[in-house]
């Protein structure tokens, strides 16, 4: 099966997500959890990694991490390995925890509203999950960060500045608190949001600029191994760059592409680079060359092959 491609960079933002194997529990109780965040902050301590906010759940985690050195694989190898050990240890079982490989979203930290959407997301959990009553406070979930949030002192790996700025907080006191309280359940009110639905399937919540200088990093990454929705942006950001420059080589505009007659001999030379070098399909390539259908496309790379032999 393919699997997804880590990008990491000094400065990263990730949502992480993580269940137990076969949808198990991954905390039998109050003293397992207390590991879990103990673990948490000497994973942190280890990295100089920064978490903005977290969520346990019954069979499952939720992280919003960032690292100002680029090394996720490494802590979360070293995280969720350990805590795995010690949990094994405690209950005297074997085997693996969790299933699978984890989720990392990568959230765009430039302070447009992204790194709000996934906090609010994981502090909101409890409630989605009806964790917690309709007429009980949020705080009442005690193994999330949102409490954590309200406290004058907290752990330092525990990082509250940004999604306070996001929020237009602009201090950490008291009032600053209050407001941040007050503004949660407002927006626990509001229930589910649009954007929840890319941080639960997509591998990226943020704005253009971001996604491009990604998927240039991912290009030159991705192997036949990788999948997801990742791999084919990649894949036509690829498909794209080949297009702009057999373009700009002719001196063709989009206009002139469009202008030409579906099965121009350049046309058919540039679909020939695009078939050798990409994994586009026929059906992509015949509509960005404007070469009608796939069966035009095919016929036209057909007969350049007969040509060549």
């Amino acid at each position: 099966m393919p699997r997804k491609l880590r990008v990491q960079y000094p400065g990263a933002i990730y949502h992480v997500m993580n269940r137990g194997d076969r949808r198990e529990p991954i905390f039998k109780d109050d003293q397992d959890r207390e590991c879990f965040i103990r673990t948490l902050a000497e994973a942190a301590g280890k990295t100089g990694g920064q978490v903005h906010a977290y969520c346990l759940m019954p069979n499952h985690f939720h992280l919003v991490v960032e690292t100002p050195q680029g090394n996720l694989v490494a802590g979360m190898k070293w995280f969720l390995g350990t805590y795995t050990a010690r949990f094994n240890r405690r209950h005297k079982v074997y085997g693996h925890l969790f299933s699978g490989r984890y989720k990392a979203l990568i959230v765009d930290g430039s302070g447009n509203g992204y790194l709000r959407t996934v906090c609010d997301y994981v502090h909101l959990n409890p409630v989605r999950a009806k964790l917690i009553k309709k007429d009980a406070p949020l705080e009442g979930y005690a193994w999330s960060s949102y409490p954590e949030y309200l406290k004058r002192s907290r752990w330092a790996w525990l990082r509250v500045d940004r999604l306070l700025g996001e929020m237009g907080i602009g201090q950490d006191n008291a009032a600053g608190r209050r407001r941040f309280a007050e503004a949660m359940e407002e927006r626990r009110g509001k229930g589910e949001a649009v954007e929840w639905k890319r941080v639960r399937r997509g591998w990226f919540l943020g704005g253009a600029v971001l996604r491009g200088r990604l998927l240039e990093m991912m290009e030159g990454g991705m192997g036949e191994h990788h999948g997801g929705e990742e791999k084919r942006e990649t894949d036509v950001r690829k498909g794209e760059r080949i297009v702009e420059e057999e373009l700009e080589k002719r001196g063709w505009s989009e206009q002139d592409l469009a202008a030409r007659r579906k099965t121009d001999a350049e046309k058919t030379w540039i679909a020939a680079r695009l078939r050798s070098q990409t994994v586009m399909t026929l059906e992509w390539i015949a509509e960005r060359l404007k070469m009608g259908c796939r069966h035009t496309a095919a016929n036209c790379l057909k007969k350049l092959t007969n040509s060549r032999d």
